[in-house]
């Protein structure tokens, strides 16, 4: 739970999607990081829930999950989706990771959370969704 409050810190919304969600860990010596995916319906994965430990922030275990979702569900879903807060943190994280801004749900965070919700100094406000293309079949480098 302590990884999942890193990226959702209100229990309630948690319980949204967790019985439906599949979560993923990642162990490297210890745990570094997690992820929980939901099916969205229409060939959309949505990633609900994604957070590495402090202490492994700009280690790359971020990216290499998403890679890891994106890889896993190849040929299973065409999109991989996320919402999240317009931030100057994870917005330039999900770019880098090949996603693009797809829509906004005006007022999220005032209407869905019971306390304001600040993320780099930043009050977070409108959900952002970013959506990129999960490949049809993983294309594997030859050896």
């Amino acid at each position: 739970m302590d990884l999942l409050f890193l990226a959702d810190e209100q229990e309630d919304m948690i319980d949204r999607y967790l019985d439906h969600g599949t979560m993923y860990v990642m162990d490297d010596e210890g745990v570094k990081g997690e992820c929980v995916v939901t099916d969205e319906g229409e060939g959309i994965l949505e990633i609900k829930n994604i957070a590495t430990v402090p202490e492994c922030h700009g280690k790359g275990y971020g990216s290499r999950l998403v890679d890891f979702i994106s890889e896993k569900y190849a040929g299973k879903y065409r999109t991989l989706q996320v919402g999240t807060g317009d931030s100057p943190l994870t917005i330039p994280f999900y770019e880098k990771c090949g996603f693009k801004r797809h829509h906004i749900i005006k007022n999220f965070f005032l209407d869905n959370y019971d306390h304001p919700i600040f993320e780099e100094g930043v009050q977070l406000v409108d959900m952002v969704y970013l959506r990129k293309d999960i490949p049809r079949v993983l294309m594997r480098a030859r050896i």
